[in-house]
């Protein structure tokens, strides 16, 4: 027998003591009251851009996080789960000036402490927090790390786009070797095909590192001067904040300007140019379909080297974002940890279902319940969830309609159901501790005891799953006559809720 073996939680950097002492020591304002608004001025519905997801939809979000989910443990990423909160320096301090989240997409406001804060506009600043602060750097390289949850953005809302969004993140820490960037960009295309999306198209580029990228924005910044005249306004804004950004504008005057501009690929040093080539090889080898784009850029300014975008193509021609990402090996130092190459990318999963639903990917089929359990009287209601727990305790997809009050509504449930076997516990039954176990698909019923219950259920599914083959039994449908009597009684059930009031 294997001896266990204890490991030591990594130890936290004196940076991060540091921080925490300085929190400690900050005093705390005294909380102010909350202002509420008068009953009339509530509105009841969801903020701008905000959603209700119902449960109609789940099964296209079942469908894409079990697929998340087999990708992440077949490829070896561990999840992990961030705040959706943190300090609004920690995004300042990595997406960059003159970016739009900053400018004009991040949620900020102050707490009761007196802390400045931020609803999480992205996931690598949090995660790469993460990695520094719980001593990450000491476990065997390459890390793999799989995390999913809200993003909050203050963007307009459109189709597909929310001011809350989901997204799922898959990414690497400690190789810089460009095989690696090819594994992430098969695994993407694995998801997304494991989606059942298709017109998948991967773009790619290097931007290089941040001494090359300098050289690269005079000579950018020299051509977009001389085509200020015809930029849109946003855009004018960013020649003297972040100039590369232009090159990922979407006005159409803007993409007609910079479709002529020097491309990055041009000026990148010899060990970026390097990196690039040996990664387009790689992928040719493993016959992805991609382009490369020296517009792509990616929004945000701590990526460095690859960059690579995925994107949909509809019928009519146009192209939707799916996710995106790169390498950002300069992050981790940048937020005082050792120097750490990564790479990793994100998936708008939002996006990926309003995907699924227009090219018609089937979602997730949840199991139907095989049994239906119906009761009748005070006394067989008590029997019904003891053996209810019964039966779904030993793995049979069971239904029941313990709020109906007569036998002939709940049978109709379990008719509109499909059931294969309906259980029927009166007063009779319950003070005999037996059970009508009936077979809805020959029709047959016998009478057994309560503790061989779950035997005879088994037995009749497994006859019937032996005669119908592995598809399942064609459901029976509601006659007319059952759905008028559905109605009506629940009509009448408002009419006495109504005359009790």
């Amino acid at each position: 027998m294997a001896k266990s073996t204890k490991t030591e939680a990594p130890k936290k950097s004196p940076a991060v003591k540091k921080a925490k002492a300085s929190a400690v020591k900050r005093s705390a304002k005294p909380a102010a009251a909350i202002p509420v608004a008068p009953q009339e001025e509530v509105l009841l519905q969801a903020l701008r851009g905000m959603r209700d997801i119902l449960p109609d939809e789940q099964p296209y979000w079942e469908r894409v996080r079990r697929i998340l989910s087999h990708a992440q443990i077949e490829y070896g990423y561990r999840r992990i789960d961030l705040p959706m909160v943190e300090y609004a320096h920690l995004y300042l301090r990595t997406l960059g000036e003159g970016t739009d989240i900053i400018d004009k997409e991040m949620y900020v406001f102050n707490t009761r402490g007196n802390d400045r804060v931020a609803l999480r506009p992205e996931m690598t600043a949090g995660l790469c927090r993460a990695y520094i602060e719980h001593g990450m750097g000491v476990l065997p390289k390459p890390i793999k790390l799989f995390s999913m949850g809200s993003l909050f953005r203050y963007d307009r809302p459109q189709e597909g786009r929310y001011r809350e969004h989901t997204q799922a993140n898959f990414d690497v820490f400690g190789e810089e070797d460009p095989i690696l960037d090819a594994q992430v960009i098969q695994l993407a295309f694995r998801v997304v095909r494991d989606l059942g999306l298709k017109n998948i198209e991967f773009q790619v580029n290097s931007i290089g590192t941040p001494e090359s990228r300098r050289d690269y924005e005079k000579v950018l910044v020299r051509y977009l001067e001389s085509q200020k005249h015809r930029l849109c306004q946003n855009c004018k804004e960013r020649l003297t904040t972040n100039p590369m950004r232009i090159l990922d504008c979407k006005e159409e005057k803007c993409i007609q300007i910079t479709t002529h501009a020097p491309q990055s690929l041009d000026y990148l040093d010899q060990e970026s140019r390097d990196h690039f080539k040996r990664l387009l090889e790689y992928l040719d080898e493993l016959e992805l379909p991609y382009m490369i784009n020296t517009r792509l850029v990616r929004g945000l300014d701590y990526y460095t080297r690859t960059v690579f975008e995925i994107r949909s193509t509809d019928k009519e021609g146009r192209s939707y974002s799916l996710g995106g990402g790169g390498r950002y090996d300069r992050l981790v130092q940048m937020l005082g940890g050792e120097p750490t190459p990564a790479i990793g990318f994100g998936l708008g999963l939002d996006r990926i279902i309003l995907e699924m639903k227009r090219t018609q990917v089937k979602p997730y089929v949840e199991p139907k319940p095989r049994v239906f359990l119906a009761q009748l009287g005070d006394m067989a209601k008590k029997k019904s969830l003891r053996l209810f727990a019964d039966l779904e305790k030993n793995g049979i997809l069971i239904a029941e309609s313990f709020g109906r009050g007569t036998l002939k509504s709940q049978l109709r449930v379990a008719n509109r159901l499909g059931v294969e076997v309906t259980i029927i516990i009166g007063q009779k039954e319950a003070l005999d501790g037996t059970a009508i176990v009936k077979d809805m698909v020959s029709g047959t019923q016998e009478t057994v005891m309560q503790d061989k219950l779950v035997d005879a259920a088994k037995k009749i599914l497994k006859a019937n799953t032996a005669l119908m083959g592995p598809n399942g039994i064609p459901l029976p449908k509601p006659s007319e006559d059952d759905e008028e009597e559905e109605e009506k009684e629940r009509l009448e059930k408002e009419k006495r809720h109504h005359d009790k009031r």
